[in-house]
């Protein structure tokens, strides 16, 4: 067994790209329009993960379109999408930079949550080794749910 894919909903496709693609850094692998099922899936993996998204069609993130409105509620039990950053700290100011909001901060040095758009929580973890323990962060609250 091997782990290709996971697939979200979003709203709004544009709004989404963005978000993944401009603020997160993520790379459009291809997309497909099915004009027979009303949708659109566009797939992305992280810049890290290119060459082996490339080889091999894993690991992906699926955005599904549909092109039809429908408001979709995110419960708890979908959980989060989680990955790996070189510098908490700097990948973090860097999202709020760009106006994404830190729901949960690095207060640890070590993990910090986001969400898309369309409130997916993201988690985003320090390779290797924690931080040390700095401010702004330490006394920053968290924002939301995450």
């Amino acid at each position: 067994m091997r782990y290709i894919h996971t697939m979200v909903r979003v709203k709004n496709l544009e709004t989404s790209l963005d978000f993944y693609c401009n603020k997160l850094g993520f790379i459009e692998l291809g997309r497909y329009d099915s004009e027979k099922g009303r949708f659109t899936n566009v797939f992305l993996c992280a810049h890290r993960d290119q060459v082996s998204a490339e080889e091999t069609r894993a690991p992906e993130l699926e955005l599904t379109y549909n092109w039809e409105a429908e408001d979709y509620s995110t419960g708890r039990a979908f959980g989060h999408l989680a990955y790996r950053v070189d510098d908490i700290y700097q990948t973090c100011q860097d999202l709020m930079d760009k106006g994404v909001t830190i729901n949960r901060p690095p207060r640890d040095g070590y993990m910090a949550f986001i969400k898309s758009p369309d409130g997916i929580s993201i988690e985003l973890l320090q390779e290797g080794e924690k931080q040390p323990i700095q401010e702004p962060w330490v006394s920053m609250p968290n924002d939301g749910s995450w």
